[in-house]
């Protein structure tokens, strides 16, 4: 490209030379011819004097002639050099770097400098140099903030999509995919957002002053998901699309239900024993009952107390637990020797039921390392739901032994038993199978729900499988020091 430049220069300076040339030959005839009129005109002027004359006159003029051309042409030539020197050769540098910068290579300054010519040209040279440094390392500034951005955008759990002004997907990342179930065809704001119900288009997010932002709860069957959709705008601070930002809240909305049942289940469960507190002391207070009656609402009264006061502190114990205000004491104990104990405190009610109760503990059963009062507050519960929920003259069996690093506690009975789909759900707070035979036996619906949290504290695990009509099974294992003392190395 510049060698054909170089070459238009020169003949152009050739043709205008030619020109020139030709120009002054046309005048320099005309002068010859306007000549020869004259001099025939001239008296003793012969014929022979007149044409040595012309001939003497033409001559001179091809000798200018040709030395006007000869001259022209070594000017040309002179000027060609020139331009290519001090115009072309620093154009040729700055195409040569434009090249290089393109094609990803760096630009040495040292290969800008390779001439000492101070000229104008020169000193645009050094400062496309310093310019094209510059740009080098913007580009890769805002390579690097790009791959940034969108390894964020791609590990985010929150789903990000970014729409154009005629509402086609411009951005979009995994979670977005994920969360929405977006498909191929799904590629444009409307048909994303129609397939999941959600009544709002593009014009509200943009336009509308009241919609510079919005925000929508969308419950998607299998979870729920908050949608934010708020308007982006360009470099002429111009609004350029919408962007949306997806969220899953599928277990903020999953706590807040479970915190609004618990409040619904604690206000049933002390209105019950308030509303009978209340009416039997009425009923005292505004008549007169002989001393049987007056016992009998009096025991009433008491019973309901007592059931009342177990809630609340049950209540209580489950927010020390959800709080961490629980200090755990964790020590060695015989685990064999506990669960005896708790039959021994337990033998009152399994006579009143005259069950048969039996223990067997295996040989050599490690110690255990846990809240010893927290474990036997565990036994306690699962011991007494089975003489409860165990018919009249019902068998009771309890194992305790050692596998696995662990010591474990079975409690076997061959009572009422817990439907199959009831079990995944005893362990909620205030779940009842049975409603008013909870009641009946006095519980708060609350005992599993404080065993979990114990066993949880202390590494320990509970599992329980029943049948309808024969039966629960219940095992509890629990780490013994051994394996505690390995798990604190580890942590070590």
């Amino acid at each position: 490209m510049l060698r054909s430049i170089q070459i238009k220069i020169v003949l152009i300076f050739l043709v205008l030379g030619i020109v020139i040339i030709t120009a002054m030959g046309t005048f320099f005839t005309k002068q010859v011819e306007r000549l020869e009129n004259k001099i025939q005109y001239i008296e003793g002027v012969t014929n022979e004097q007149v044409d040595r004359i012309m001939q003497e006159e033409i001559s001179q003029i091809q000798t200018i002639t040709i030395y006007s051309i000869g001259i022209f042409g070594v000017i040309s030539i002179i000027v060609g050099f020139f331009v290519v020197k001090v115009i072309i050769g620093p154009i040729s540098k700055i195409i040569k770097s434009a090249e290089r910068i393109a094609s990803g290579e760096s630009i040495d300054i040292k290969y800008l400098k390779e001439t000492n010519n101070k000229s104008e040209i020169d000193d645009l040279v050094k400062a496309f140099s310093i310019m094209t440094s510059e740009l080098q390392e913007n580009l890769k500034e805002a390579t690097r903030q790009k791959k940034q951005i969108e390894t964020i955008l791609v590990h985010m759990t929150d789903g990000i999509i970014a729409f154009n002004m005629d509402g086609k997907i411009l951005h979009i990342n995994p979670a977005a995919k994920e969360l929405l179930k977006i498909q191929k065809e799904d590629d444009t704001f409307d048909k994303i957002f129609k397939k999941i119900d959600v009544d709002i288009n593009m014009e509200k997010v943009v336009y509308l002053d009241d919609w510079t932002s919005s925000e929508q709860k969308v419950d998607l069957k299998e979870k729920y998901v908050n949608l934010f959709f708020a308007p982006f705008k360009d470099e002429k601070d111009l609004i350029a699309g919408v962007i949306v930002v997806i969220q899953d809240i599928t277990e903020h909305v999953k706590l807040d239900n479970m915190r609004k049942e618990f409040v619904a289940n604690v206000s049933h469960e002390l209105k019950t024993p308030i509303t009978s507190i209340m009416g039997y002391a009425e009923t005292l207070v505004e008549g007169e009952y002989d001393k049987q009656t007056q016992d009998k609402f009096l025991h009433v009264i008491e019973t309901e107390s007592k059931r009342m006061s177990r809630l609340v502190q049950d209540l209580l114990t489950l927010s020390r637990y959800d709080n961490n205000q629980v200090k755990w004491e964790k020590t060695e104990f015989d685990l064999g020797e506990l669960v005896k104990k708790t039959q021994e405190n337990l033998a009152l009610e399994i006579e009143k039921k005259k069950h048969t109760v039996e223990c067997f503990v295996t040989a050599d059963v490690p110690l255990v390392y846990a809240d010893k009062y927290g474990i036997e507050r565990v036994i306690v519960n699962i011991l007494t739901n089975s003489i409860k929920y165990t018919n009249e003259g019902g068998t009771i069996k309890i194992y305790v032994g050692f596998v696995y690093n662990n010591a474990y506690i079975k409690i076997i009975d061959n009572g009422i038993g817990i439907p199959e789909e009831d079990l995944e759900k005893i362990f909620e707070r205030f779940y009842r199978v049975d409603k008013a035979r909870s009641r009946e036996f006095g519980g708060t619906g609350l005992g599993l729900s404080i065993a979990k949290e114990i066993l949880e504290q202390n590494n320990a695990s509970i599992d329980i499988r029943s049948t309808v009509g024969k039966g629960t099974e219940v095992v509890i294992q629990i780490p013994t020091k051994q394996r505690e003392g390995t798990e604190n190395k580890k942590n070590e």
